[in-house]
């Protein structure tokens, strides 16, 4: 494998036992310097296959390569951070003690600590006990842990975990900022309005396979117009006739167009003109969210 993505897997699969793989022919490709998404149902084998790109299982079967180095080798952990699971500390110990011990382990200069404390807005708590920090000041800790190293790569596991609406603000801006400084950063998340925000290219993956992978906006496919008239016979003869509806259907007591958003005033102005009385005529598109509960529901392969 080369070093042409930052992340790349061919064939990974895991295996426990008798059961259904945990992880089946996983082909994930991660371009350097991206934010990218890694969604799915519980249990469709997100944590699995991170697991495995920072070496703490073993996959049965199929490569992994981290930055052109073999995933959970020593060259490739040198250079990536890693948040994954329930962050754990020693609870008798400050967060800060806790970064030290961090930092001797992995080679890291003493001063990075203070650092990233202030980088997560950890520093006020950084000397209380961790036992008595919240879950979500847990989840800071934990990234500011996986930032010790100023790692390339960074694989997060449900970063904002246990975080308020503002500290989910917090730390999507943060993550934003490590982007800026060309860091490759892989997002595993149940919120689809945060990777929505945040990803340049999505994977959803289910039953431990990729179902759909792409921009969000290739995923999410092109805007359609609604519209509400009456008669609303008479306004579906109207528009199938026109050359720049592309696709047409009726949904709720209302005609879904295919057709660019930009071009809503010359549709409206033939039906008016025609005698039909247009009440709603709007542009609609699928959250990240609707396509990929359509996704799991379904199990349809798409590709962007």
């Amino acid at each position: 494998m080369t070093s042409a993505y930052a992340i790349e897997t061919i064939g990974l699969t895991k295996r426990y036992g008798a059961a259904a793989p945990a992880v089946d022919d996983l082909n994930l490709r991660v371009s350097r310097g991206e934010i990218h998404g890694f969604v799915g149902p519980n249990g469709a084998g997100k944590t699995t296959t991170l697991r495995m790109l920072v070496g703490l299982i073993r996959p049965t079967a199929g490569v992994a390569s981290v930055l052109g180095c073999s995933a959970g080798s020593p060259a490739a952990l040198a250079r990536v951070g890693a948040m994954i699971d329930e962050p754990a500390f020693y609870p008798f110990l400050s967060g800060r003690e806790n970064l030290r011990i961090l930092s001797l382990h992995a080679g890291v200069p003493a001063c990075r600590v203070a650092e990233v404390l202030a980088r997560v807005e950890l520093a006020p708590r950084a000397d209380d006990a961790t036992s008595t920090y919240s879950m979500g000041m847990k989840q800071r800790l934990a990234l500011a842990a996986a930032l010790l190293k100023e790692p390339e790569v960074l694989i997060l596991d449900e970063p904002t975990n246990g975080l308020d609406p503002a500290g989910i603000a917090e730390i999507r801006e943060l993550v934003r900022s490590l982007a800026r400084e060309q860091r490759t950063v892989l997002l595993s998340s149940h919120l689809m309005n945060e990777v929505e925000q945040l990803c340049d290219r999505v994977s959803v993956v289910q039953h431990g396979h990729i179902v759909a992978e792409g921009t969000v906006d290739e995923l999410r496919g092109q805007p359609e117009l609604r519209v509400r008239a009456a008669p609303l016979d008479r306004a579906r003869a109207i528009v199938q006739r026109l050359p720049i509806v592309e696709t047409l259907r009726t949904e709720g007591g209302a005609l879904v167009l295919g057709a660019p958003p930009e071009r809503a005033a010359a549709i409206n102005h033939c039906l008016v003109q025609s005698g039909v009385a247009v009440s709603e005529l709007a542009p609609i598109r699928p959250s990240l969210e609707q396509v990929f509960l359509g996704l799991v529901e379904e199990g349809t392969p798409k590709h962007g």
